[in-house]
């Protein structure tokens, strides 16, 4: 194995990359592609591949600007697509020990920092629960040092995650109760191994209390409640976790990435009633809701949201125009709410051809719909009536089509 020549290697040498991130983002992708490669054939040496990009990152990326959280985002996936790589690796426990020092090395040596997550995994990397106990009782005096009231400064210690880790995989459950408690703060980001410590225990309704327990000003709202959720579904209560849970803990990075989610998650609910109370949960932007609601086929809903606050323009022609033929009535209905909203200055940076799109969209769905031309044009004509500039654009663009 030490013979084996890794490509990225040489690509992170201390200090290896500019301020520029798009770069190391790359190479961090291209490594693990590369020990993934390995990892079907040669576990083993897989996993020395992973312990040493580890090693390499923190000093490779120093000066690496990144602000933008590309590159963080990298690292973390790299991260958590290492550690079951090495986690996997049939190797005896002094190997394994051998690999922990190693990896804790690069921990204490993680300045900006970049791999501080790996902490997060330190129970799953020991495997062994007598190797998990080893390292909770090697970090818990420090730990309760730091976190001593007699401690001077804030009480930081890099090895903290670690530790809760390493106490939650040897199964020393009330330790871990009993040490988050000397925290000097409720922080989520330790009291979290509480709730799985309790929850392991079969104390599930503690496990709510305790985590409902650990909500502050700065401790995320959704991550306690993915975690309270996880516990209810894992008892089969879906009703309950729906009710208590569901919309706070499913929030994804659009509208309709959320519904997506609570509905694949909650095949009991019906996707009108999520979506209802997604729509009453977010007062005053109903037409965000649209996309989910005609993804649902609940096409009536979906008009009512479109026109009930601004919508995206061109999310409602993309819908008149896919649904020209097979809903001609929503079709028509999308298209005149694109129209409508254009009219009264909705939209970002909205052109002179989103216009003609839109209004193509509307002519294109009307016949399937029993409705003519001149009706439509009639109503378009109507929506510009007032000399407001976004009319006077709209009218300007579709002077031609519009004529009587």
């Amino acid at each position: 194995m030490s013979a084996h020549k890794w490509q990225f290697a040489s690509r992170f040498r201390r200090h290896a990359f500019g301020w520029r991130s798009d770069t190391p983002v790359q190479r961090v992708k291209e490594a693990v592609v590369e020990i993934k490669q390995v990892a079907r054939k040669e576990p083993v040496l897989a996993a020395e591949g992973a312990i040493t990009l580890l090693e390499k990152l923190s000093p490779a990326l120093e000066q690496v600007d990144s602000s933008s959280g590309a590159l963080g985002s990298a690292v973390n996936k790299a991260i958590e697509t290492l550690v079951p790589i090495i986690v996997k690796a049939d190797v005896e426990p002094k190997q394994r020990q051998r690999w922990l020092e190693r990896l804790w090395q690069a921990l204490q040596d993680d300045e900006m920092p970049y791999i501080e997550l790996l902490g997060d995994y330190w129970g799953e990397l020991c495997v062994i629960p007598a190797l998990a106990s080893q390292w909770a009782d090697e970090f818990m005096p420090v730990v309760e040092s730091v976190w001593s009231p007699k401690a001077p400064g804030h009480g930081f210690f890099k090895g903290t995650s670690a530790c809760l880790s390493a106490l939650f995989a040897a199964g020393r459950y009330g330790e871990l109760l009993t040490l988050i408690d000397k925290a000097r703060f409720k922080w989520w980001h330790d009291r979290r191994w509480g709730v799985k410590a309790l929850a392991a225990m079969g104390r599930k309704a503690e496990a709510i209390r305790y985590a409902e327990d650990s909500r502050g000003l700065n401790d995320p709202g959704w991550q306690i409640a993915q975690a309270c959720e996880a516990i209810l579904l894992s008892s089969g209560l879906l009703d309950e976790a729906y009710r208590r849970y569901a919309l706070e803990a499913n929030q994804g990075t659009t509208h309709l990435a959320t519904f997506r989610a609570i509905a694949k998650k909650y095949p009991n609910q019906q996707p009108a009633d999520i979506l209802r109370d997604l729509v009453a949960s977010t007062p005053g932007a109903e037409g965000k809701w649209f996309a989910a609601a005609k993804e649902a086929g609940l096409f009536d809903v979906a008009i009512e949201l479109a026109n009930a606050s601004p919508t995206d323009p061109r999310t409602l022609t993309r819908a008149a125009r896919d649904f020209a033929e097979t809903q001609p009535t929503f079709a028509l209905s999308a298209g005149l709410a694109a129209l409508r909203w254009i009219s009264l200055g909705q939209g970002y940076e909205i052109t002179g051809g989103d216009v003609l799109d839109a209004y193509l969209a509307v002519v294109k769905a009307a016949p399937g719909a029993g409705v003519s031309t001149q009706h439509v044009n009639a109503q378009i004509r109507e929506m510009t009536a007032a000399n407001q500039p976004a009319h006077t654009f709209m009218k300007t663009i579709l002077e031609r089509h519009l004529q009587p």
